[in-house]
């Protein structure tokens, strides 16, 4: 079953091999260096460079932007979803689920708000998808707000050690 695997950094190359993936997106402060795993075609492989923030003007840091979230989506909807994406960010907990949740509704726009933020829930006890992510993402892709209330109506993860990946299974 293709759908999108969600991990932290650490896991990014080992999950790429083993689901046959052909598309990754990192999601990754400015200054951490990663390298892309060899069967990912550079092409195919979106960097957005942000720090897991929920605000802008927080130092130095580099808050998600709607010009991330709309570079995720034209990504997104480039995939032809005949073998898995992986989505990564430091820990797999926060900006990767949310960029997860967002490509799956620019791919599958039909899609019930409820019930994706529910099946993420179900595969993933621990995410809490990055707010202002979110907030860009039910904007840009015209969810007039269902996207955030799903995401809300979740609540936070549980607490992990950030080595949790996990599959968000798109619908049929």
């Amino acid at each position: 079953m293709s759908g999108i695997v969600v991990c932290p950094l650490a896991s990014t190359a080992e999950l790429s091999a083993r689901h046959g993936a052909t598309h990754l997106v990192s999601l990754m402060a400015e200054k951490h260096y990663f390298h892309r795993p060899g069967l990912i075609s550079a092409e195919r492989h979106l960097v957005l460079r942000m720090n897991d923030i929920a605000f802008a003007g927080t130092g130095d840091l580099v808050a998600p932007a709607e010009e991330h979230v709309a570079r995720l989506i034209d990504f997104a909807r480039q995939w032809d979803r005949a073998s898995p994406m992986v989505i990564h960010c430091w820990m797999g907990v926060s900006r990767s689920p949310a960029a997860a949740v967002i490509a799956s509704l620019a791919v599958d726009p039909d899609e019930d708000d409820v019930e994706l933020a529910a099946r993420l829930r179900q595969v993933a006890p621990h995410a809490t998808p990055n707010p202002r992510l979110i907030e860009f993402g039910d904007r840009l892709l015209g969810r007039n707000g269902r996207l955030i209330a799903a995401i809300k109506r979740i609540g936070r993860g549980a607490e992990t050690d950030g080595r949790a990946s996990f599959l968000l299974p798109l619908r049929s």
